[in-house]
């Protein structure tokens, strides 16, 4: 039987990649990767990086799969049910052709697996048309390399924090402190202007772009370079802490 394995590679950095997750690379035959077009070919570019780096005595290829675009329009759920169909068909495909019955294959998570990443939901849409196993890798999430890069507890002592989205910030005003992903639009400016922020970008590569402060002393600036940074590169990937006023 096929097996695969979902390798959380951590939040940018290699030094991030887990003993585990090598023992994980050097038993794989074919990394599958999605290519998301020349603007996130450094994406890609980073997985290679660490499979040369940290792959020994081995063949290995890599296949890179077009990804499916988003539909435009349609409620949010709506839209990403239909998008993860579609990687799970194209999937599917990839799996029964690239990979030999007995053969082993890998998905490389950025940060971990089970955090706002697809890989989990889209294997299990892959069942239904590919026999396969599979297992799962923990890595180092962008929540902690956000909190270690700026040396802050994740919590306060004895309350609770929540991971959320933008999305979601700006239907559920702030309580107590919350990690923020997934947000283009820099919800945080909703936020009353003592809520502490600790943001983030490109954590653990050299790009790393990191701004801590209130909302109201830093929210323009990381809203002004979030914005040169995504030009530069195409693309971004941020997310940042709020703790509301004491």
């Amino acid at each position: 039987m096929r097996r695969i394995h979902v390798i959380g590679i951590g939040a940018g950095d290699p030094d991030y990649v887990t003993a585990q997750a090598v023992r994980a690379l050097n038993d794989t035959d074919v990394f599958f990767a999605m290519d998301k077009g020349e603007a996130k070919s450094d994406l890609v570019a980073l997985r290679r990086e660490i499979c040369r780096r940290f792959i020994t005595g081995r063949d290995y290829r890599f296949v890179e799969l077009p990804d499916p675009e988003r539909a435009a329009e349609g409620t949010y759920t709506e839209v990403v049910a239909d998008w993860h169909a579609a990687r799970a068909m194209l999937w599917a495909k990839a799996i029964d052709t690239e990979l030999s019955p007995d053969g082993v294959g890998a998905f490389l998570a950025w940060g971990d697996p089970s955090l706002y990443d697809s890989t989990l939901r889209i294997l299990d849409q892959v069942l239904a048309h590919v026999e396969l196993s599979y297992d799962v890798i923990p890595g180092i999430t962008a929540v902690q390399a956000l909190t270690a890069r700026h040396r802050i507890p994740l919590n306060d002592v004895g309350e609770p924090v929540l991971i959320t989205t933008g999305r979601q910030l700006r239907a559920h005003p702030l309580t107590g402190s919350a990690v923020v992903m997934l947000d283009a639009d820099c919800s945080f400016l909703r936020c009353p202007p003592q809520t502490r922020i600790w943001w983030g970008a490109y954590l653990g590569t050299a790009d790393e772009l990191l701004i801590s402060g209130t909302v109201g002393e830093v929210g323009q600036r990381i809203v002004e370079l979030r914005a040169e940074a995504r030009a530069r590169h195409g693309w971004i990937m941020d997310t940042y802490l709020l703790r509301e006023p004491a």
